[in-house]
């Protein structure tokens, strides 16, 4: 993946939206009951088809028949440091943010932090929550469901995308998406985190729509006529689910792949190498091992996850 990959869609001017319930947070009521419906964009910044969908939704004025329906623009700050000669830069400020949800009890020394502790009181609200994300790699679309089986139910009920990636989370800190009742199996509250595609290509956007107007008629706080013509797209045929049960890092950043990989492409032999971390060789653990969001041959830095192995369940 180039450092400059073309940017096919505008991005949006969301400074308009900064006045609400709290800054870039909009809480729409029904006044009649229901759930409480939240969907965000920008958990990073350099994300922003997630941004173009929220924007649009606010522009038209969409107001839930039932419950209540929150759309928030995450990681403000970062969005607005975007500097397309350094387009991977502004995925966040200081850290992820979305990796500080498991120390929110901590004083925040971030400015992940203490956005975090913004945006808090309102994830606590939500019933259910869909979190738009994209990928700095050309991979699929892909569902991250959780390891729970009602986040796996509701994905399937969404009907979109094709994969559904069943995972733990991340060593490195707590997701949004994992936080309070989402990550709790006896809790009805759920959440999706949906990854669109590659960042800034016209597809992730569509993805986005798509997915977004399908997880927001499943809630029932809108019908489907409310939403935006044309967002819905044709069904797959049907949804696979893969169960993540390795996530490889890199000790030093020195992980070199053997070739490049698609996303979710299925490995046939156990034992075949994946790639060298400080020479030592990286070996799929069975046969049809599925490769989840496999990192191009960019430069790394020491820790960060290179690729997630799954099994089809």
């Amino acid at each position: 993946m180039s450092d400059n990959p073309p940017i096919e869609f505008d991005f949006p001017n969301l400074r308009r939206w900064e006045t609400g319930a709290a800054p870039y947070i909009h809480v729409r009521e029904s006044g009649k009951p229901g759930p409480t419906v939240m969907v965000t964009a920008l958990t990073h910044g350099n994300e922003v088809s997630g941004a173009v969908v929220v924007d649009a939704l606010l522009a038209a004025g969409l107001a839930p028949r039932r419950g209540t329906l929150i759309l928030a623009f995450n990681n403000i700050d970062a969005y607005h440091g975007f500097d397309a000669r350094s387009p991977f830069k502004s995925r966040m400020v200081d850290e992820d943010f979305n990796r500080v949800w498991g120390r929110l009890d901590q004083p925040p020394t971030t400015a992940e932090m203490k956005r975090a502790l913004v945006v808090k009181p309102f994830v606590e609200r939500a019933d259910l929550l869909l979190d738009l994300h994209s990928m700095h790699d050309d991979c699929v679309p892909l569902m991250l469901s959780g390891p729970l089986d009602k986040g796996v139910a509701l994905a399937r009920r969404v009907g979109a995308p094709v994969d559904i990636v069943r995972d733990a989370g991340h060593a490195a800190g707590m997701r949004m998406r994992d936080y309070g009742g989402f990550g709790d199996p006896n809790s009805p509250k759920n959440a999706l985190l949906i990854e669109t595609g590659q960042h800034w290509r016209a597809s992730s956007v569509t993805v986005a729509k798509d997915v977004t107007a399908r997880f927001l008629a499943e809630s029932g706080v809108v019908d489907a006529a409310d939403l935006p013509a044309g967002w819905r797209q044709p069904a797959p045929a049907a949804q696979r689910v893969v169960e993540v049960t390795h996530a490889i890092s890199t000790r030093r950043g020195n992980y070199q792949s053997v070739r490049p990989f698609a996303g979710q492409e299925v490995i046939a032999k156990a034992g075949t190498v994946l790639g060298h971390d400080d020479g030592e060789p990286v070996t799929t653990p069975y046969d049809n091992c599925v490769l989840v969001m496999p990192s191009s041959n960019r430069p790394l830095r020491a820790g960060v996850t290179v690729v997630r192995l799954g099994r089809l369940v």
